[in-house]
């Protein structure tokens, strides 16, 4: 199969720049959306776009304030799904099948809830994080962390500034227990940090709304707003514990695929099965 690409830059209301990038579908409507997760992170959504392509249209973005969308002003979830609607209103789509990533399935959750017409189907993938699970991965990362590169980790985080190598370091040491694999991991993390950075302000802000405005207390709010057409998916090596999801997806009564042998990003360990997933819900999505 040969890809059509196009990308653009779409101007905001507010003066802000979002950068999108579009892979062609068979079928026009609707299409399908990548929010990436984060927050404070560009999109790393790239490798997961060609696996559902050809269905529909296959949009991502990189959110205000990374990658190739630069901002300077404040962060707030309402401004982050207003530009999702202004993304959506300039791509000619009424309705979207939205597909989230970790943070992207916590703020395709508050989307779903400010505009569940905008929904054609919603599928969340490692995320959201809900219940008590910080606690349980916190535990997990340790776990599959030696002793020196815990101490490595929280020397490096301590620095009040760091070096272009020290930044790579330390994110190469947060990432790479999200794998199974902890080998290949580190080889995973390493090349993504080699490329990406944090936007830490943004983190900090929509870490601490997030806090003030808890997912977990609009849950049956959302369960009330989700498209009859919802699942989640999650790499049962994932260090956030599954079993967060597993008691969301009973309280939500959506399914739940749980991926073997793969961690918080499953299309790097077990890509011809997260493939199969995702094009058999995409399928249904934009057929039915």
């Amino acid at each position: 199969m040969t890809s059509t690409t196009t990308s653009g830059r779409a101007p905001m209301t507010d003066g802000a720049t979002i950068s999108w990038t579009r892979l062609e579908g068979t079928v026009e409507a609707p299409p399908v959306v990548l929010l990436h997760g984060g927050p404070g992170l560009a999109d790393g959504l790239r490798d997961v776009a060609p696996l559902v392509e050809g269905l529909a249209p296959v949009y991502r973005y990189d959110q205000r304030g990374t990658g190739g969308s630069p901002w300077e002003g404040r962060h707030t979830f309402a401004l982050h799904i207003a530009d999702l609607v202004e993304l959506l209103d300039q791509w000619g789509a009424e309705r979207a099948v939205l597909i989230g990533h970790s943070y992207g399935a916590s703020l395709a959750s508050r989307f779903v809830l400010a505009h569940p017409d905008r929904v054609a189907a919603l599928l969340l993938l490692c995320g959201p994080n809900v219940g008590d699970w910080r606690a349980g991965y916190q535990a997990e990362r340790d776990r599959r962390m030696t002793a020196v590169q815990q101490e490595r980790l929280r020397t490096l985080q301590k620095l009040p500034e760091r070096t272009e190598e020290q930044e790579t370091e330390l994110l190469t040491l947060s990432w790479f227990t999200d794998h199974a694999d902890l080998e290949r991991g580190w080889e995973w993390a390493a090349q993504s940090a080699a490329t990406r950075r944090a936007n830490r302000p943004m983190n900090a802000e929509l870490g601490k709304e997030g806090h003030a405005d808890l997912l977990d207390d609009h849950l049956d709010e959302i369960r009330a707003c989700l498209p009859a057409k919802t699942e989640i998916l999650s790499g049962v090596c994932d260090p956030r514990p599954i079993a967060c999801l597993e008691e969301l997806a009973a309280r939500w009564r959506v399914p739940l695929t749980r991926i073997e042998d793969a961690g918080h990003e499953p299309w790097l360990e077990q890509p011809e099965t997260v493939r199969g997933h995702l094009r058999r819900f995409v399928h249904t999505a934009v057929t039915e």
